[in-house]
């Protein structure tokens, strides 16, 4: 990789290779892309934050893939995952005989990480005992393995995730305030998905796409009713959440159309009807953000209709359906071309 700058100056095919499953292209997602395009070439420690399964994991490697240690060591450790008693020894490694059952030497994720990053999921759950440890390794590069005193030193960038309210945890002396601070060089929070519903179109699309492939079925089409229940629905446990449901979507699926996950799950009753005022104010939203974002350009790979993943004929329908109609421009504002030829060959509406 020719690193960081070559990137920023106009290689967009590279970034949207180290973006590539990052799905979405709402306001409040790209905003944490761009924070993460504007930390990666540091050596600054990123705290990443948000509710479970909301992709910290993928924003974590983003980090690491733009950045000059990409090529070096990605080493991931999910703190929750592991005993107590076992993730010092995890972290830092091991002597042989530095405890029972220590049968030979182990080396520590720090040290596998070195020159490269190391990703510390769910850094929440390090214990208080282990967290000075951490502290030192962060702020000198430098430990010891369990049963030795030699001293390793060793270059690592550390990118930590969370689901839980660290500040808080540092209040009630859960959590030690000398470690958060050292955690929370750059926060970058990531947004739930019910805060960027004007991306579940694409993200459906997506995993029927990737699930239909690895169960070699086709899936012709998702019906208008289905898309609007999977767009209405507040996704408790976020991307991870509406990944599994698609999955089981497509394997259920008969005759190339998707079935509405939600209704057979019982997660919760949705009713879509044309007349719903309710469901009918969230369509008229995510169009209106999607014409917004596309210049009021329907048609086309960058229009209206592919940010939904809608057919541009269904796209009229519904604008005008709902009174959607583009408005003039103001005075001295000049109208992209593209979104004046979508319009004229819209006269329909």
């Amino acid at each position: 990789m020719a690193g960081f700058k070559t990137l920023r100056s106009g290689d967009q095919e590279d970034k949207d290779r180290h973006f590539d499953q990052i799905i979405g292209r709402s306001a409040r997602l790209e905003a944490v892309l761009e924070k993460v395009e504007l930390v990666a070439p540091t050596t600054a420690t990123v705290l990443i934050q948000g509710e479970t399964g909301t992709g910290k994991e993928l924003i974590a490697k983003a980090i690491h893939n733009i950045s000059p240690r990409y090529g070096r060591p990605f080493i991931k450790v999910n703190c929750a995952a592991i005993p107590l008693d076992l993730l010092e020894s995890e972290l830092f490694g091991h002597e042989r005989g530095a405890f029972t059952g220590a049968i030979s030497q182990k080396i520590g994720r720090f040290e596998l990480a070195d020159k490269g990053t190391l990703f510390l999921d769910e850094v929440g759950d390090i214990p208080l005992s282990l967290q000075p440890k951490l502290l030192r390794v962060l702020q000198e590069q430098e430990f010891e393995r369990l049963g030795s005193t030699r001293t390793h030193h060793v270059d690592v960038r550390v990118v930590a995730a969370t689901h839980r309210d660290l500040e808080h945890m540092v209040k009630c002396s859960e959590f030690r305030g000398d470690l958060y601070y050292r955690l929370n060089v750059f926060p970058v929070l990531l947004p739930p998905l019910r805060g960027r519903r004007e991306d579940i179109p694409a993200l459906v699309t997506y995993f029927v796409d990737l699930y239909a492939r690895q169960i070699g079925k086709r899936i012709e089409q998702i019906p208008e009713e289905t898309m609007l229940a999977l767009r209405s629905y507040d996704w408790p446990g976020n991307v991870r959440e509406l990944q599994n449901l698609i999955q089981r979507a497509v394997i259920l699926s008969c005759n190339g159309v998707l079935p509405n996950p939600l209704e057979s799950n019982h997660l919760e009753t949705v009713t879509v009807t044309s007349k719903s005022a309710a469901l009918k104010e969230v369509d008229r939203a995510l169009i209106l953000q999607a014409l917004e974002a596309a210049c009021w350009m329907i048609g086309g790979p960058e229009g209206a209709a592919a940010k939904l993943g809608l057919k541009r004929t269904t796209l009229f329908y519904k604008m005008k359906r709902l009174g959607i109609s583009r408005p003039a421009p103001r005075r001295g504002v000049k109208v992209p071309e593209a979104a004046l030829e979508s319009a004229r060959s819209s006269s329909t509406l």
